[in-house]
C-alpha cells in the first residue's frame, strides 16, 4: 500500500508541473535597448501564462509615477526556456489592457508626414504635449487640448504593444527601443494586440523577449512622433517552434489577418521585402508555385504603413485569411 501511494503521489506530482501555469510578474527594472546582455527577468516555461505590465513611453507607471528614464522603457527580457538561435519565437497576447484612464501624445506631425515649412509652432521643441481621457467603460479617448474646436472630439481605444522584441543579434550595437527590425522591437502596429500571435527569429538562447510601449490608440505612420502613450497591463504565453524556415522579419496572425512586417530606410525597399516575405509564407503554407502566389498575393494584398517616426520605415503586408480558403494547406 505504501508503495501504491507513493507512486500515485509521484504521478500526480508530475501531471501538476506539466500543467500550464499563470504566473504573475511585477516589473522593478526597465530596459531601453533590445540586448542580450541584461539579465533575465523571469524563465519562461513554454505554454504558461505571464502576466505583467508596462510603464509608458515616458516611464510612468499605471498610477503616474515615474520609474525609469523615457524612451520606450521595456519590461523584460523574459528567458523562454527551450529557446536557441534558429528557431521561430511565437508570443500570443492574450491580454492587452489599459490600467489607467489617462495618455499623452504630442501636438505636432513628424517631418517624413507634412512639409516641415508649413509646421512652424509645432515641431521639433515646439510640440506641446496634450493629454488624453481614456474613458475605459465607454471605449473612447477624449483630447483635454484646449483648442474650441475639440471640445467633444473623441476617437475610439485600441489599446496595443509598441514594442514587442527580442535581444538583436550579436553582431551590432544593442539597439535602442525606438528601433524595430528583424528582432522585432518598436513596431508601432495596431495589430500587435490582444489575441495575435507575433512570430519573433531568434538570436540568442532563450531569445530574451521585450514587451513595452503602451499605445491606447494610433493612426496609421504614427504621424505625431508618438501614439496615444500610456501604460499597460499585458499577458502572453510563449510557443517555440524548431526546424522552420527562418524568418528575415516579424510575422503577425490574427482571426482576420496573416501580416508580413518589413523595415528599411526607404519605403520602397520595405514594401518589397514585405511583399516578399508575405508570398514566401503563402508559398510555404500552401505548396504554391511563384506563378499561383501572384494570382493570391495579386488580388487580395493590403499594405499598411505603420510608423513614420522610427530610424527605419515600416510597412505591412496583409492578407485576409477567409481569402485563402479555397486553398488547401
Amino acid at each position: 500500500m505504501k508503495y501504491i501511494i507513493t507512486i500515485s503521489f509521484l504521478i500526480t506530482a508530475l501531471f501538476a508541473l506539466a500543467q500550464p501555469k499563470s504566473i504573475e510578474f511585477k516589473p522593478t527594472a526597465f530596459y531601453h535597448n533590445f540586448s542580450y546582455k541584461f539579465p533575465p527577468a523571469l524563465t519562461v516555461q513554454p505554454g504558461d501564462t505571464i502576466k505583467s505590465e508596462s510603464v509608458d513611453a515616458g516611464g510612468s507607471d499605471k498610477n503616474g509615477t515615474r520609474l525609469t528614464k523615457g524612451g520606450n522603457p521595456l519590461t523584460g527580457p523574459f528567458y523562454i526556456d527551450g529557446a536557441s538561435p534558429g528557431d521561430i519565437l511565437a508570443i500570443t497576447l492574450t491580454t492587452v489592457s489599459l490600467n489607467r484612464d489617462y495618455a499623452v501624445t504630442t501636438e505636432g506631425f513628424v517631418k517624413r508626414a507634412f512639409p516641415k515649412k508649413a509646421m512652424k509652432g509645432i515641431y521639433g521643441h515646439h510640440a506641446k504635449l496634450i493629454q488624453w481621457t481614456l474613458m475605459r467603460d465607454s471605449g473612447y479617448a477624449q483630447t483635454q487640448s484646449v483648442h474650441e474646436h475639440l471640445n467633444n472630439f473623441k476617437v475610439p481605444l485600441n489599446p496595443f504593444m509598441g514594442c514587442v522584441g527580442v535581444a538583436a543579434p550579436a553582431k551590432r550595437k544593442a539597439p535602442l527601443t525606438y528601433f524595430a527590425d528583424e528582432y522585432g522591437g518598436n513596431m508601432d502596429f495596431y495589430k500587435v494586440t490582444e489575441g495575435a500571435t507575433i512570430y519573433l527569429p531568434v538570436f540568442h538562447e532563450g531569445a530574451l523577449l521585450y514587451i513595452g510601449d503602451g499605445h491606447a490608440g494610433q493612426g496609421d505612420g504614427e504621424i505625431n512622433g508618438n501614439a496615444l502613450e500610456t501604460s499597460m497591463n499585458f499577458a502572453f504565453v510563449a510557443r517555440v517552434i524548431k526546424g522552420a524556415p527562418q524568418l528575415a522579419f516579424p510575422r503577425i496572425e490574427d482571426s482576420e489577418h496573416i501580416v508580413s512586417m518589413a523595415m528599411d530606410k526607404t519605403l520602397e525597399r520595405a514594401l518589397i521585402k514585405a511583399t516578399q516575405e508575405l508570398v514566401a509564407w503563402v508559398q510555404h503554407d500552401y505548396h504554391l508555385s511563384l506563378d499561383e502566389a501572384t494570382q493570391v498575393i495579386g488580388t487580395s494584398i493590403e499594405y499598411r504603413i505603420p510608423t513614420l517616426a522610427g530610424p527605419k520605415l515600416e510597412i505591412a503586408a496583409m492578407i485576409k485569411k477567409k481569402i485563402l480558403i479555397g486553398l488547401k494547406k
